[in-house]
């Protein structure tokens, strides 16, 4: 394809990949009408969240395998045409258990398109360039990212619209993506023999659905150490290791764990996994920092995060265009994200209910930064050495452990945060006469004056041992692409044997020039 014809399908993924991520945050500011409309508790709250989220972790690598034996194009069609019959039935839902199965839907659609996106960018693009295009998907992300919150406010609060339209809103866009990707979207099909691993892929699913689902409800519907965390963590675990059997003994595995003898792929995926961690917690925890701790509105909570989505964007635009253009290197940009992304949550780790804004901001920026520079990057570190035939398979496997990390960072974090929580407001109550119980359920605006801010101050210090722990955990990246072995970006998409040859003399001659 040429550039011309790069970018004008890049428009229809872009479309797609910004109804995906939309999805995911314009309910955000509805969840609460949601709930008073449909009769819902607190716990479906959460699932209206988790259940997509579940979903779309658990088919990433199901997406991922089938692109390797059928069409890409027909299959990220077919993902955001499950996407969209899950908006538009989530939208009519009557129930919250309705709703919830709905979202379900939407998130076999999301996983697709997330897994996909990757896969089809790679047949278009040879690595080398494939940085001249990284700035859509910043793109993307940060206007989904940000304007999420707000349209699904002004949808709430607009007279003659309410929540539903928050589900419905997406649906002209992804009816226009799905336009231009037929028309622009030019991708050679492989014939192959086809042999799918049904019993691998369900117990893959079965397994991760487990662990995820005892991620979600440990710390809030029951205990981390109780029988039932043992009964969910103990079964998906074992569903794991009947998965890890099958994919051993069968000709065409899901995930074909030989790809894990390559060091750069083994690397990633532990790495990647604390970044998902930081990317979906940032998001996650910092609204919750700047409307309880601070007391900011929902829709100013957004515009504070601006910082941290500008420079996910900026990062991740000028990084690809540096490595397209003149190294052709990925680590270096790997290193300086990840030590990035450890000074910014040892930085964020600091804040409380009183830090300047405008340095909660600059901080905020160098976690975009780092979370810029390397998204994109390890992906394209992976597909840099996977063969055309696998390249689905890898893609989505990172995907799916980013996501991973995400879900399961963000439960853990969030169990953390309630317990520090309760602690500091216990300890900040000891010295206010007639205040109310720590362990009630207390709506900050509605406290008096001297107790409202020992909720704030509790919350402010219960947010900074939250990024503490993040950047405990980005640590781990850091170790990881600091190991990982450089191998210049190849020119071509197709991956021989006498591609590598060539490539590996022509450089050696440079350097020697």
């Amino acid at each position: 394809m040429t550039h011309r014809q790069v970018v004008q399908a890049m428009y229809g993924l872009m479309l797609a990949l910004f109804v995906t991520i939309l999805s995911t945050t314009i309910v955000t500011n509805a969840l609460p009408r949601i709930l008073a409309d449909l009769d819902g508790s607190q716990s479906q709250y959460a699932w209206v969240v988790t259940a997509m989220l579940l979903t779309s972790t658990a088919t990433t690598p199901i997406w991922g395998k089938l692109s390797d034996l059928f069409s890409k194009k027909l299959l990220y069609q077919l993902a955001l045409t499950i996407f969209m019959t899950g908006s538009v039935l989530g939208g009519f839902a009557q129930s919250m258990p309705e709703l919830i199965g709905y979202r379900a839907v939407q998130g076999i659609g999301m996983g697709g398109l997330q897994a996909l996106i990757q896969v089809v960018i790679a047949a278009m693009v040879a690595p080398r360039e494939r940085g001249r295009y990284s700035g859509f998907i910043g793109a993307a992300f940060a206007t989904a990212t940000v304007s999420g919150p707000l349209i699904g406010g002004f949808i709430v609060d607009a007279p003659g619209l309410g929540w539903r339209w928050c589900f419905w809103i997406t649906v002209p866009v992804a009816v226009i993506a799905l336009i231009v990707l037929g028309r622009t979207l030019k991708l050679p099909v492989v014939r192959r023999p086809v042999k799918i691993d049904w019993l691998g892929a369900t117990f893959l699913v079965g397994g991760v659905s487990l662990i995820l689902v005892w991620v979600s409800m440990a710390g809030s519907q029951f205990a981390w150490l109780s029988a039932q965390s043992a009964a969910y963590l103990g079964g998906g675990v074992l569903i794991l290791a009947l998965a890890l059997f099958v994919e051993t003994r069968v000709s065409d595995p899901i995930v074909p764990l030989r790809m894990f003898r390559n060091r750069t792929i083994s690397l990633v995926t532990v790495a990647i996994v604390a970044v998902g961690t930081a990317m979906f917690g940032g998001s996650v925890f910092l609204a919750q920092y700047f409307q309880v701790a601070r007391g900011f509105s929902p829709t100013h909570a957004g515009l504070l995060t601006l910082p941290l989505v500008l420079g996910m964007f900026v990062s991740s635009t000028l990084s690809g265009q540096i490595i397209s253009r003149t190294t052709g290197r990925v680590k270096p940009f790997l290193v300086f994200g990840a030590s990035s992304l450890v000074v910014a949550l040892m930085l964020l780790s600091t804040i409380d209910s009183r830090t300047n804004l405008v340095l909660v901001g600059c901080y905020l920026a160098l976690m975009g930064t780092g979370l810029g520079c390397m998204m994109q990057n390890l992906v394209l570190a992976v597909q840099n050495t996977t063969a055309n035939s696998e390249v689905g398979s890898v893609t989505s496997v990172v995907t799916f452990f980013r996501t991973l990390g995400g879900s399961a960072g963000v439960s853990v974090l969030g169990a953390v945060l309630a317990a520090h929580v309760a602690s500091y407001v216990a300890a900040g109550l000891a010295g206010v006469p007639g205040a109310p119980s720590a362990g009630g359920s207390m709506e900050v605006e509605s406290l008096p004056g001297p107790v409202q801010q020992v909720v704030r101050d509790a919350y402010g210090q219960a947010f900074g041992d939250i990024f503490f722990i993040a950047g405990c955990v980005a640590l781990v990246t850091l170790a990881c692409v600091v190991l990982i072995k450089e191998q210049p970006l190849r020119t071509t998409v197709e991956w021989t044997s006498e591609n590598a040859r060539t490539e590996t003399e022509s450089l050696s001659s440079a350097s020697r020039a």
